[in-house]
């Protein structure tokens, strides 16, 4: 599946961020996005069952955009899109990671905490980023300040990002899209109950809050 950051970003209003330590659980799991509506999920590089879970996605659900986040190693960018990954994100960006994300010729959502870091970005031409840890890096307040002077980017917050307070991410003009675990949670994946999962993320695409 072929798409550009800015359409990455709008094709959901949020990511699943996903740590998954069974590859087996994947498949199912994505399909249980899908069935609620939500075509995008990022796996994260924490687990040694990551690549294989991102391999199966890529070619058993078609419909299902994946990519993978916790890119913080240069090398894990190509392994990643030849594991089947469809985008890369990861928390922070630093040159040769930045470089090699690029690279890799996917759509990228590189993670930046200060202004300084996204001016950086944009050097590259990078418009579209994480902003990440979004509570303990200054949340609402900040990212709000950072829509005048920097109007031509679009965050996609994460870190402290939940059900509670998503709605209110999503209403600022610089931000078109969030990230967080909420609707993929540990103890529902480990217990394969995919139709509480297909809920949760029904009640995303709502103007409320999940419950």
């Amino acid at each position: 599946m072929s798409t550009s950051a800015t359409e990455l970003m709008a094709c959901s209003r949020v990511i699943p961020v996903v740590v998954l330590d069974d590859a087996d659980a994947a498949v199912p799991l994505a399909r249980a996005l899908l069935a609620g509506g939500v075509p995008i999920m990022e796996l994260t590089l924490r687990t040694p069952a990551a690549l294989e879970s991102i391999a199966r996605v890529a070619e058993q659900v078609p419909d299902m955009l994946v990519g993978a986040g916790t890119i913080t190693r240069p090398e894990q960018a190509a392994g990643a899109v030849a594991a089947g990954a469809g985008f890369l994100v990861s928390p922070g960006s630093p040159e040769p990671l930045v470089a090699a994300m690029l690279a890799a010729h996917v759509p990228v959502l590189p993670g930046v905490a200060t202004a300084t870091e996204a001016l950086a970005l944009l050097r590259h031409g990078v418009t579209e980023m994480k902003f990440f840890p979004a509570g303990p890096a200054g949340g609402l307040g900040y990212l709000e300040a950072l829509a005048g002077p920097l109007p031509e980017i679009s965050f996609c917050p994460t870190g402290g990002v939940d059900a509670t307070n998503a709605v209110d991410y999503l209403a600022l003009p610089n931000v078109a899209c969030v990230g967080g675990s909420w609707l993929t949670p540990a103890d529902l994946v480990r217990a394969r109950r995919w139709d509480e999962i297909s809920r949760l993320c029904l009640g995303a695409w709502s103007d409320e809050p999940p419950d």
